[in-house]
């Protein structure tokens, strides 16, 4: 469905450019209280474990371009192992984008076609004085 591809496009613009997850819509509006929390994608859990994950691999250290791959794929380890540690039925995919602040523009975009009472995304920008680090979490239920 079209629609559902334009607000997946605009909920992840939103995301990067604010620093924050927004609801997924809820087009069956099944009662959540049926929903267990094993099957559901917690987006305030998934959040905290990327800001969490990217504060204790990147910390206070300045943009340093030759640890910048390393940095990418710790923060997406680090994010997944914690994930893991939930419990949840899920598949997850991990994204990690850091991007040195120098006046340079990023556009970004996804689409997905899924349960939306299950299933959801989570994206977080965060930044220090020189540098900009976007990751993103898909979360599908089994």
């Amino acid at each position: 469905n079209w629609i559902l591809d334009i607000r997946l496009l605009l909920v992840n613009i939103v995301e990067v450019f604010f620093g924050f997850c927004l609801p997924e819509e809820d087009s069956n509006k099944m009662d959540e209280a049926a929903q267990s929390d094993e099957s559901q994608f917690v987006m305030d859990e998934v959040s905290a474990i990327i800001k969490e994950s990217v504060e204790t691999v990147i910390g206070g250290n300045g943009y340093t371009s030759a640890k910048v791959n390393g940095w990418t794929a710790q923060v997406v380890e680090s994010v997944l192992g914690n994930l893991s540690k939930l419990n949840k039925t899920f598949k997850y995919i991990v994204t990690c984008v850091i991007m040195q602040k120098n006046g340079a523009g990023l556009h970004t975009a996804s689409s997905c076609y899924w349960d939306n009472t299950t299933d959801g995304s989570c994206t977080v920008r965060w930044e220090n004085k020189t540098m900009y680090c976007i990751v993103s979490v898909y979360g599908l239920s089994l």
